[in-house]
């Protein structure tokens, strides 16, 4: 239960319950993260590279330096320097992309696959098993709350450079609704 009232969301203490939940749970991720990628002798965008290669492959996709780049919003010169690094430390491998020889593929290498697996099974146990605790009537809401809830994130403008960021909360439509979202989250 929370404590004392919100800066924005005062009128119900509910919703603030739900979203501090919510914070605490990006901070425990965040948290895992670092933890992660410092034990297995990288940073955190190194570890979300290798996720990014290692996703393409469950998937049956070649994974392209340039697909890295534009996964983790970061620059060409950049991600040469990650992927080197990844490279040198043995977590990565660079091959010839048999689809297209001029081009260059990305490969975790068995190392980084049994590290991966070793560090981030029992979590992977532990989250399944708090998905199970919740109850089966109560499953589908929460995915299209948590849905409707990276949507958000999604929507948020970036300012364009040299103009300040919007101020205050955020901007509801008339009477403080906001049907479009809230009928998209309750339909899915």
């Amino acid at each position: 239960m929370s404590e004392g009232p919100s800066y924005w969301y005062a009128d119900d203490p509910s919703v603030t319950d739900v979203l501090e939940a919510v914070r605490r749970l990006r901070r425990a991720d965040e948290a895992m993260r670092r933890r992660t990628s410092a034990g297995m002798g990288m940073n955190v965008r190194d570890l979300a590279a290798l996720q990014v290669v290692v996703a393409g492959e469950r998937a049956g996709r070649a994974v392209h330096p340039h697909d890295v780049a534009h996964r983790l919003g970061i620059t060409t010169a950049s991600t040469v320097k990650l992927v080197d690094r990844l490279v040198a430390a043995g977590h990565l491998r660079r091959e010839q992309d048999p689809d297209d020889r001029r081009a260059v593929r990305l490969v975790a290498t068995p190392h980084a696959h049994d590290e991966i697996r070793e560090r981030l099974t029992p979590m992977h146990a532990g989250m399944a098993d708090a998905a199970r605790a919740v109850p089966a009537e109560a499953r589908r809401p929460l995915v299209a709350y948590l849905h409707a809830l990276a949507d958000v994130f999604d929507d948020v403008a970036v300012p364009e450079p040299g103009r300040p960021a919007p101020q205050g909360p955020l901007q509801d439509g008339p009477a403080g609704e906001r049907p479009e979202r809230e009928r998209a989250w309750r339909d899915r």
